[in-house]
């Protein structure tokens, strides 16, 4: 890895956030691997509902520690006079601030954009929502299934017989990313400029996004792309296949020199590139189940090790079907040592993967996981709160 920059690109940035869950988590802990500084503003009792979606961590919740490290964290009651002042001090001194609370409550504590933009010039604010700060459904609750549901995504996914779910918070993540690029985009703006641009995103319009070749395809091809499990729905073969052995081995066949190539090296019939049924991508496609019926039954002679030499051997892209533990073992995790461990609240660690995105001579700010309100007393008296008013703010339940 590359030597640690004793200054990351974020360093000297301040976030507040006033978040939960998935989406508003991901895209500030994305600002905090670069550096920046998040001071993350949590419920006193409770904190973001996130730490209690279960307990497997170490007693942590896996979605938790995956979203939270190099937080800090304050506990405040934002429905009191007295919490309310520590969030506007916590602004005063911000760069960016980060809600996704429900429907209309920013609104109501005083902390939307545009009150937000009268009262602290150069404050980035960035809202992330299910379905917008207008339009008919800007006061619905949006949760991540309900976005996969409404974007037609569910009807993409899963076998012909049943829809379902993609297996992780795919809305959630999709808004996060369009959020943490919109705040990196509104940092430019603000330094070159001089402008401080408010950033909105929500839910429903990042996976909109993300839909938009299905989109076309149905309203161009006059059908929308079936569900085929593991197949491609516009290309074949393209799909995972079952080995002697009984392992799953997926195959991806992108133009028609590789299929010739397939023909001729693994399925070991090179005249069957010229059948018409197969010549070219949409005739595969149409003859698809003919064609699976080939290449499944080239695959029941073969273990997946000899299928997969084979197949590198043709230069046809491939890979085993692994479930999560083979993933967390895979090589070129270990290889490429992207594996790091940070602290957790109770004394132990967990392995966390580093960012994806490498900048050259910058290494990435992996720190721990707070426990809630772990960092109340030094970031108030850091605001400048003396130790009585602290302790009056801890008796009254403020913080």
């Amino acid at each position: 890895m590359p030597a640690t920059d004793p200054a990351p690109p974020l360093s000297g940035i301040t976030v507040v956030s006033l978040e939960q869950a998935v989406a508003a988590p991901f895209a500030t802990r994305q600002l905090a691997d670069l550096g920046a500084r998040v001071i993350k503003v949590e419920r006193p009792g409770g904190g973001d509902f996130a730490r209690r979606y279960d307990t497997t961590v170490h007693g942590e919740s896996s979605y938790f520690v995956w979203l939270n490290r190099s937080k800090e964290s304050i506990t405040l009651d934002l429905k009191s006079g007295r919490g309310r002042e520590v969030v506007d001090r916590l602004l005063a001194r911000a760069d960016v601030f980060v809600q996704n609370l429900a429907p209309g409550a920013a609104g109501r504590l005083g902390l939307d954009a545009e009150l937000l933009a009268r009262r602290f010039p150069s404050l980035i604010a960035c809202s992330v929502s299910g379905y917008g700060s207008t339009g008919p459904w800007a006061d619905r609750k949006a949760y991540d299934l309900l976005v996969q549901c409404q974007t037609g995504l569910v009807s993409l996914t899963g076998s012909a017989g049943e829809p379902a779910r993609v297996g992780i918070s795919i809305a959630d993540i999709a808004a996060g990313m369009y959020a943490y690029s919109g705040i990196l985009t509104a940092l430019f703006t603000r330094a070159t400029t001089g402008v401080a641009r408010a950033v909105e995103v929500s839910l429903f319009e990042a996976l909109a996004e993300w839909m938009h070749q299905p989109a076309y395809y149905t309203a161009y091809g006059g059908s929308q792309p079936p569900r085929v499990g593991t197949r491609h729905a516009t290309i074949a073969p393209y799909g995972a296949y079952t080995a002697r052995d009984g392992r799953d081995v997926l195959l991806s066949v992108q133009n028609e020199r590789e299929w010739t190539a397939l023909c001729e090296t693994f399925i070991e019939r090179p005249g069957l590139a010229e059948d018409p049924r197969f010549a070219t991508g949409s005739a595969r496609v149409a003859h698809r189940d003919a064609l699976d019926a080939i290449v499944a039954g080239r695959f029941r002679i073969l273990d997946s090790t000899r299928a997969a030499e084979l197949l590198d051997a043709a230069g046809i892209a491939n890979a085993p079907v692994n479930d999560v533990r083979q993933f967390l073992d895979h090589p070129v995790l270990a290889a490429r040592d992207r594996w790091r461990h940070l602290p957790l609240p109770g004394g132990e660690s967990v392995r966390a993967l580093t960012p994806p995105a490498d900048l050259s001579g910058v290494g990435p700010r992996m720190g721990a996981v707070p426990a809630l309100g772990e960092h109340t007393g030094p970031i108030l008296r850091e605001l400048g709160y003396d130790a009585a008013e602290i302790a009056a703010l801890r008796g009254d339940g403020v913080v």
